[in-house]
């Protein structure tokens, strides 16, 4: 008798929440989170990083993932968040498809960098490896192509 109770109980409860709605929306999902580490200053391994987060875009959807590159040290260097950089072009691609790109002044003030000289449409964290560590905790997939 006393699990007859229970039963009645329980149906009578899933049938106010569905009646409610409740159970038949499906739980909204948080974005994914990814970071991407870029201390070499390699065209090909920048031109590999925008490759790879275009293909995370592709796989989970766009507008359910959130993308950053973070460069710092070698990564801005030899340019590549530069505006007259080689990979400017599929830079401001990235960026215009949501990618963020994030460049560190700690290593803009070391190579005498100003924003004037970097590509308009990037962002800045003064040290890069701190906005790494800040992602890593705030539970974004860190990853160095």
């Amino acid at each position: 008798m006393a699990s007859t109770a229970i039963l009645k109980s329980l149906l009578l409860a899933l049938g106010v929440g569905l009646a409610s709605g409740v159970a038949a929306q499906p739980a909204a999902q948080a974005p994914a989170k990814v970071v991407f580490q870029v201390s070499d200053g390699d065209a090909a391994r920048w031109n590999m990083t925008l490759n790879i987060a275009r293909n995370v875009q592709q796989e989970l959807g766009a507008d359910k993932v959130q993308v950053e590159i973070v460069a710092y040290g070698p990564g801005i260097g030899i340019g590549m968040l530069k505006a007259d950089s080689p990979v400017s072009g599929r830079e401001a691609q990235a960026v215009k498809a949501g990618v963020e790109m994030v460049a560190c002044e700690n290593t803009m003030i070391a190579l005498n960098l100003t924003e004037a000289d970097m590509a308009p449409s990037i962002s800045y964290v003064m040290a890069g490896v701190v906005q790494l560590m800040k992602r890593q905790s705030q539970g974004w997939a860190c990853i160095l192509p």
